[in-house]
């Protein structure tokens, strides 16, 4: 009997398995249907909030009434602005306790109005805090030290270590502008432009990354504007791309030059390959050009090599501060110093080769990161602090203290401080300072 009633159950699960899944499928495609419908991105899916609406709706059961236009567009529109200003008030609270960056971003949209983002970064993670059309609003440091002095005001002075905005010699007026109006906080330009420049200055400063990259852009442009020849590539490449250079960022056309290193043999390969050669391209003009580029084993590829051994190291450093992963700021200037040493490195150490490269990084970074709070937050930061190699120069505690006099107004708050420092220091934790 055991085994007749197990049989049976096995088959009424199974069959409830099949006809579920036909019902799935029924159902899913209705969903996709709805996408394909309204235009919806398809990566709209993997908003968290896709599958907690799909579970809920299947919570509610049979009988569900969908919301009405007029519902979405004020009933509920209003619940989740209610909803999100309640949130940001957890957030306003957090940075009461710990401080917060405001971070500057403009950018442009698809009527080429001037937006500018400001959005309030803390340890709890980084809200949207408002957006201002500045296409009216001409951008001298005055009017732009009276909009983010407006932003300042909004979030509270006092919760506010920095603002963080491009580099761009407005910016850079209004920032030292707005550090005499506001005592206790500083101005850091974005470290990631900061880093993306420097990129810009060895493509327009070293002769051979200019024509390098050139060259690299007349490669990816060619094969990529050529269907058949693109279908090539990437048979010999088995199927990996080139990265192509974009406009924005300065560390693409370094990216495009590693792409084509890696993929150095299947390009050689495919250009003294038959189809190369009995092909209409080997004939054009454009073709012979992007040929001989392909072909020069001792001019062009040694050139990416060098142009590599600089920018490399920099791009590292970049994408860390772009990164989401980590805060970079107890990092950076770590960070910086490692890269330097890297391409002294890469040049085995050659002064009139690794000179130019670290005086164009040098002038950025003296002229533009190198900040009190980089330093502070490199001496604050355990990983480096309880390091064996640990340094802590001139420069890192003038740049740590610094930081006290202005951010801490209070002398006897200074120097309980200080004695919280020399704790950190030893490692001996909260105890000692409460005994």
């Amino acid at each position: 009997m055991d085994r007749f009633v197990t049989k049976k159950t096995s088959m009424q699960t199974t069959l409830n398995q099949k006809y579920k899944r036909e019902e799935r499928e029924e159902v899913c495609q209705q969903i996709a249907r709805f996408f394909y419908t309204s235009a919806i991105p398809f990566n709209a899916v993997n908003n968290p909030e896709f599958v907690i609406m799909v579970q809920k709706i299947a919570k509610f059961g049979i009988g569900l009434k969908p919301p009405s236009y007029h519902e979405i567009r004020v009933k509920y529109l209003n619940k989740e602005v209610s909803n999100v200003m309640d949130m940001l008030e957890e957030y306003r609270e957090e940075w009461k306790k710990t401080g917060c960056t405001i971070m500057s971003d403009g950018w442009s949209d698809r009527q080429r109005r001037s937006i500018c983002n400001f959005l309030v970064n803390s340890p709890k993670g980084t809200v949207f805090l408002s957006s201002i059309d500045t296409s009216e609003i001409s951008k001298t440091s005055d009017k732009v030290l009276e909009m983010l002095d407006a932003v300042v005001q909004k979030v509270g002075e006092e919760n506010v270590v920095q603002i963080v905005t491009d580099n761009a010699a407005n910016y850079k007026a209004t920032g030292e502008k707005l550090m005499e109006k506001r005592g206790r906080l500083f101005w850091t330009p974005c470290a990631a432009h900061c880093i993306d420049l420097m990129l810009e200055d060895l493509d327009k400063k070293i002769k051979i990354h200019g024509e390098t990259i050139l060259k690299a852009r007349k490669v990816t442009t060619y094969i990529y504007s050529r269907t058949l020849l693109h279908t090539w590539m990437k048979e010999f490449t088995k199927g990996r791309e080139l990265i192509r250079p974009a406009v924005t960022r300065f560390a693409t056309s370094y990216l495009t030059l590693r792409s084509l290193n890696e993929q150095k043999g299947p390009l050689l390969a495919l250009f003294a390959s038959n189809k190369w050669k009995n092909s209409k391209f080997v004939n054009s003009v454009e073709g012979k050009k992007v040929q001989r580029i392909i072909l020069d084993t001792q001019g062009f590829w040694k050139s990416v090599t060098t142009c590599l051994k600089a920018a490399l190291p920099i791009v590292k450093v970049l994408r860390m501060v772009d990164s989401d992963e980590k805060p970079a700021m107890g990092f950076i200037y770590q960070a910086m110093t490692q890269a330097k040493d890297r391409i002294k490195e890469n040049f085995n150490n050659v002064e009139r080769n690794y000179k130019p490269i670290c005086d164009i990084v040098d002038e950025r970074w003296e002229a533009q990161m190198h900040r009190p709070l980089h330093a502070a937050a490199y001496f604050l930061n355990p990983q480096f602090q309880y390091s064996p190699n640990f340094n802590a120069n001139a420069d890192i505690k003038i740049g740590l203290y610094t930081c006290l006099q202005r951010m801490v107004v209070d002398p006897n708050d200074r120097m309980l401080i200080d004695l919280q420092m020399d704790a950190f220091k030893n490692a001996r934790g909260l105890g000692c300072l409460l005994q």
